[in-house]
């Protein structure tokens, strides 16, 4: 025993040392460096260094999940605590099917899971979308005698939630007999993802208690179902009557903003932002470029951008910028920012080029298109149908129409309505009427159930006077139950917005509305038989 102490003193200040360097690390360059000198000095095996090095490894954001599981392998006797770690780390990841294989793996190797294991894959299969993997790690859980644990069940409520079994994750939050604010925001949150809004309210109005989890699930689930003014209006009740919002909530209502246009209110939600001292981090100023952007606040957006060290920006944020300015038909702006994100090292991605793709359309510019569309594939990435509809549409508006249908022809794709749709705006634009009828039809094939298929082929039909056919399009519509959907606009006055549809007559103000749209049609045509009259007489005065 005294023989050994001298090595164990030795030991034990070598593994003190090491911890300490390790709870330093930052890179795994440095991680390396340490697990090296762990090697060498014959403490690798230890449980501290041990857990410490896979914890970083496998955890941490500078981290690398692949090393983990090579550490692991390394080990003469993992524990479960180290399994559990790299099977997280997966789980995690951009492969989280890993998780699943390095859990078969414990399994072989004789080691019984614990009730860490099962949220971790739980959470694998979740952001797999697998709802059959999911149930067979449900089908585990149940054979272990885990099925009551309340962590597993939160757990498997956001599985099956996210896999759009929204029936079962309900099954299981009412499973749960001790139900925390996890079980009620995961089930909230659950319906919000699913976009089922109606039965999100009413759990969120039953809630013994709720957080800024809880009112932000709801928001979103209000964004995510396209339904904006409501979602504005669940923030207004949370700044009276609930908790102080956070980085989660204002990226949702600024989402609403921007879809509803309403740059007065993102204006305010801007300067709440800055009143309450919210942390201006990089994920709420994208959405802040976003909202201005697309409420046609160019400056703003810049400004915004503007006020960022390019050394703290990454794709997203310039993707936002470049793509504001092409939606607003600032094509050479667009082009310019983008060769200023790769002089400055940010790497483009798929999103780029979409953004630049619709620049190039909305600006004409063909040329520059196919250089884009051919950069793609030079960038190591592969095309998407986005892309292809993107690049049909750049052809389709500057009136290469053929080209863009033998374009089509010609893709690794199947045709999408997207790019169909594109194709069919074009032969319209320009008067192919021919292919605009084959291309409708195919539409229709596609999406049935889509009522703008059957009116732009009806509409095709128009332009050519064929009024039975564009009649017999009406007629399908009515024959499937396929009913038009209004148009409707949006305006923002004094921080409110309001909507309005053809004919419609249920805003209060209706009736002055009218007046005043009477008058200024009166104007217009005041205004167009006066420019008719000066036509008529320069003709005469010319022959």
């Amino acid at each position: 025993m005294l023989k050994n102490a001298p090595l164990l003193s030795r030991n034990s200040v070598l593994n003190q040392t090491l911890f300490s360097l390790l709870e330093r690390c930052k890179t795994m360059s440095e991680l390396k460096q340490i697990h090296a000198l762990a090697i060498t000095s014959c403490v690798s095996q230890d449980d501290p260094v041990v857990s410490s090095i896979l914890t970083f490894s496998a955890l941490s954001d500078s981290g690398n999940a692949d090393y983990a599981y090579r550490v692991l392998l390394y080990l003469s006797n993992p524990s479960i605590f180290s399994w559990n770690t790299v099977i997280r780390g997966y789980s995690n990841s951009k492969n989280p099917n890993r998780s699943i294989s390095v859990f078969v793996e414990m399994l072989r190797f004789g080691l019984s899971p614990d009730y860490l294991t099962y949220p971790f894959l739980a959470k694998a299969s979740a952001r797999l979308l697998r709802r059959e993997l999911g149930v067979s790690v449900h089908g585990h859980i149940v054979r272990t005698g885990f099925e009551c644990d309340r962590f597993i069940q939160n757990s498997l409520i956001h599985m099956y939630a996210s896999c759009r079994d929204i029936l079962y994750a309900r099954k299981v939050f009412d499973g749960i007999t001790n139900k925390n604010s996890v079980s009620w925001n995961s089930m909230l949150d659950g319906y919000a993802k699913c976009c089922n809004v109606s039965m999100a309210r009413k759990l969120f109005e039953v809630m013994p208690e709720r957080d800024v989890v809880s009112w932000s699930s709801l928001i979103d689930g209000y964004v995510k179902s396209g339904e904006h003014r409501e979602a504005l209006a669940i923030f207004e009740r949370m700044c009276t009557s609930g908790p102080r919002a956070n980085e989660v909530t204002m990226v949702s209502v600024m989402c609403a903003c921007a879809h509803l246009g309403a740059l007065d209110k993102g204006k305010m939600m801007h300067g709440y932002m800055i009143d309450c001292g919210l942390p201006l981090n990089l994920v709420l100023r994208t959405s802040l470029i976003d909202m201005y952007a697309k409420c046609g606040a160019i400056e703003e957006a810049m400004a915004v951008f503007r006020g960022i060290p390019v050394r703290s920006t990454d794709v997203l944020l310039w993707n936002s910028m470049i793509g504001g300015f092409a939606m607003h038909g600032f094509v050479r702006e667009s082009l310019g920012l983008f060769t200023e994100m790769q002089i400055s090292g940010i790497r483009p991605d798929e999103i780029t080029y979409l953004c630049l793709l619709s620049a190039c359309a909305h600006g004409g510019l063909v040329k520059e298109a196919w250089n884009v569309f051919e950069c793609i594939e030079k960038q190591g990435m592969t095309a998407q149908s986005e892309h292809y509809a993107c690049m049909v549409d750049v052809l389709a508006r500057a009136g290469q129409v053929a080209e863009a249908y033998q374009f089509l022809c010609q893709k690794p794709l199947e045709p999408t309505a997207s790019m169909l749709g594109a194709l069919l705006n074009g032969c319209m634009n320009h008067g192919k009427l021919d292919l605009a009828e084959i291309i409708g039809r195919k539409l229709i094939e596609l999406e049935p159930n889509h009522d703008g298929r059957y009116v732009g082929l009806a509409n095709a039909y128009a332009v050519v006077r064929r009024w039975d056919e564009a009649r017999t399009m009406r007629e399908a519509m009515e024959r499937r139950g396929v009913k038009k959907t209004p148009g409707f606009s949006f305006l923002e006055m004094s921080g409110a917005v309001h909507r309005f549809i053809a004919h419609d007559k249920l805003h209060p103000y209706s009736e002055k509305i009218y007046i005043m749209l009477n008058f200024l049609v009166g104007q217009m045509k005041l205004d167009a038989d006066s420019e008719n009259q000066e036509y008529f007489l320069y003709e005469i005065g010319g022959v």
